[in-house]
């Protein structure tokens, strides 16, 4: 789902159409709502208002969704004209040729008022239907009775909607339920996460330790140990020995931009580093010194729409990849010598490639996220139009696409790092995705996670084939192992779209008595504690280098990076707000617009903190926490945390503020000092 404000419904208000009187108005929009009767909407009845009340929202909904039919209508008339069908018998749509797609997509991000809408157009024509058409209705009603009997049971488990119920529906994208008891959330620690720890899959667990190791000692000391190889008895290497080497909330580096920061990550080997901002900017950073980061170029994105919504560095870190809302990836070179303009990919472009299905390429979509294969000859993309594409950098088309979702693909990622055949598809319809490039003859996954309630926000494979975790919207982060996937038939009889809330994130918190246990799930461990609201928070595997793949970690939209044991534990909180809070001095006015001008929580005269990404160094106990930071969360920060010896704690104890001096710390995005 997208992050920015809706335009859509507002540029079709205010699209002009003088004289236009368009096609009758359809009366049998009900067909509609066929797919969405598990959506627990069609029985909706408002309370405790009088008739002209009742319905007087509706109809105004009503209204402009039928201005909207309209229009899509003329649009489509004049497509067929101009691509010259001749045929009289397409030149009018009827309503049965509008699905529930096409009218989200009306809709704007307002796909939960449409679905709502719908459902309420096809209670009233029910209610309209006369004995003379009682013949269709025993045709169009077959098997009927069984899905009634199913929402009955679920009114009666549910209770009916009000207007509290009636607001989060069409606001906030999902039914607000009933609960007679506290939800029974996973239990905390989990036994097959323990399994985990104690199996040697995720680290060593218990690393023998000698006498200097049982004691607390300095900083100094503690490097001397690592230089003399003595901080363990020789069974265990830089992973082992750096394992419990924990960030701090302490900041050694605030870099400040003048606009939001959407994502930023290190490279493989930890020499490089780059952040993409929302002034349409990637910026590239040497990190091979972890504590001496030097500038080393910017790149924009042209024309872009709204923000770069990821990037991805090529394998031999020569390439950057990144995208927008658009079906164009631009593709720039990282040496700071080359300033030339970035090379344009456009994912809608499939050539004359033989055998290849042909991409809607008249039809817009964006791209929310996209990798790089192991060996850098091709990219995949998750993409707006539901679909997950495969483009070849050498033949400069895509060669794949697969509308394998329902929803928004948010997140992508290939399942191994030496190989490009199996990919993973995080969506909005709340499932996780794997794809076997090498059988899909029928355009079928190999197979299905589920688990979560809500949209997933972003997928990160472990490289090995096997694990995969996942962030959702339901505030929960999931880890996966191939082997327990649920098989495509399987998936398809469970009806997931049943069990996803739909709720938008974008515009409140999320209500934890909503939650309810999929019935169906198959992760093997699920984490809580992070906050996932009004942006597609990431979540990574520890690298195995430095922290031998021991943790999970997760940004959250409280200010903080959330460090978790494989058994759902937390083992660290970094708590970014308190460390960047204030390190920019309002003396000027703020760039940009705040979260308070779209009502999104944000304070224009408080310093807010979304942590959206954080990329943990693979060498170094360093993390790199990319942030919506500022005042009114109006700008960004990449702020970084390395391990002190617990010396946080040691100030926290000592209630010293001046032990952090912030504002010697904070640096402008080409890393030069803010403040003297």
């Amino acid at each position: 789902m997208s992050e920015a404000p809706d335009e859509a419904t507002a540029s079709l208000d205010n699209a002009s159409r003088p004289g236009a009187q368009g096609p009758p108005r359809p009366s049998n929009i009900s067909t509609l709502a066929t797919e969405h009767e598990d959506d627990d909407l069609s029985d909706f009845q408002p309370d405790n208002r009088s008739e002209g009340e009742s319905s007087s929202d509706f109809r105004d909904a009503e209204e402009a969704l039928l201005d909207h039919y309209e229009m899509a209508v003329d649009v489509d008339q004049l497509a067929q004209e101009v691509d010259g069908d001749g045929h009289e018998d397409n030149a009018a749509l009827t309503v049965a040729d509008i699905d529930d797609e096409n009218v989200i997509q009306l809709f704007g991000g307002y796909s939960a008022l449409g679905r709502l809408l719908v459902q309420h157009l096809n209670r009233n024509n029910r209610n309209a239907r006369t004995g003379d058409d009682d013949d269709e209705v025993e045709v169009a009603g077959e098997g009927r009775e069984d899905e009634e009997e199913e929402e009955e049971e679920e009114e009666e488990e549910e209770g009916e909607l009000g207007d509290e119920d009636l607001y989060h529906i069409a606001y906030g994208g999902r039914r607000r339920t009933r609960r007679t008891s506290p939800p029974e959330f996973p239990k905390i620690p989990n036994e097959a996460g323990m399994e985990l720890m104690n199996s040697g899959l995720f680290g060593r667990t218990d690393p023998r330790p000698n006498k200097m190791t049982k004691r607390k000692s300095a900083l100094g000391n503690r490097l001397l140990q690592r230089e003399l190889g003595i901080v363990d008895d020789g069974n265990g290497g830089p992973a082992t020995r750096m394992m419990g080497m924990l960030p701090s909330s302490r900041a050694d580096m605030i870099i400040h931009y003048d606009s939001k920061c959407y994502s930023g990550q290190f490279s493989d080997d930890g020499n490089f580093f780059f952040s993409c901002a929302q002034d349409f900017k990637v910026r590239m950073y040497d990190t091979s010194n972890p504590h001496d980061w030097k500038y080393y170029k910017t790149v924009d994105y042209p024309l872009g729409q709204w923000t770069i919504t990821d990037a991805s560095l090529s394998p031999d870190n020569k390439f950057l990849a990144y995208s927008s809302i658009k079906p164009i990836v631009c593709l720039a070179p990282t040496d700071p010598t080359q300033d030339e303009d970035p090379w344009t990919l456009d994912f809608s472009y499939t050539g004359s490639h033989r055998g290849a299905s042909p991409l809607r390429s008249s039809i817009s979509f964006g791209i929310w996220s996209l990798r790089f294969s192991g060996d850098g000859k091709e990219i995949v993309a998750g993409a707006s139009d539901s679909s997950v594409y495969v483009y070849n950098i050498e033949t400069r088309q895509s060669i794949l696409r697969i509308p394998g979702h329902e929803e928004d693909v948010n997140a992508v990622c290939f399942g191994d790092n030496s190989s490009p055949h199996i990919l993973y598809s995080g969506s909005d319809d709340s499932t996780i995705k794997v794809w076997d490039r090498r059988s899909m003859g029928d355009r079928r996954e190999a197979g299905v996670f589920l688990g979560h309630v809500e949209g997933v926000t972003y997928v990160d494979s472990k490289g090995d084939g096997r694990y995969v975790l996942s962030n959702g919207k339901d505030q929960t982060m999931k880890l996966w192992d191939l082997r327990k996937m649920w098989s495509a038939e399987e998936a398809k009889g469970f009806k997931p779209r049943k069990y996803c809330g739909f709720w938008d994130y974008r515009w409140g918190d999320y209500d934890y008595s909503d939650w309810k246990p999929h019935p169906h799930d198959c992760s093997v461990v699920t984490f809580r504690g992070h906050q996932v609201v009004q942006t597609l928070i990431r979540c990574h595997f520890s690298p195995p280098m430095s922290t031998d793949s021991r943790y999970v970690y997760s940004g959250s939209h409280d200010g903080s990076v959330y460090i978790y044991n494989m058994d759902g534990t937390v083992a660290k909180k970094v708590d970014v707000r308190s460390a960047t809070c204030e390190s920019r001095k309002r003396n000027r006015p703020i760039r940009g617009l705040s979260m308070h001008h779209y009502g999104l929580g944000g304070n224009e005269r408080s310093w807010d903190t979304c942590v959206r990404d954080v990329s943990w160094h693979p060498n170094a106990p360093i993390i790199a926490a990319t942030a919506w930071n500022g005042w009114g969360m109006s700008t960004g920060t990449c702020s970084t945390h390395s391990w002190n010896d617990g010396q946080d704690d040691d100030d926290e104890d000592r209630n010293d503020k001046a032990a952090v001096p912030k504002l010697k710390q904070a640096v402008n995005s080409i890393l030069q000092p803010m403040y003297a």
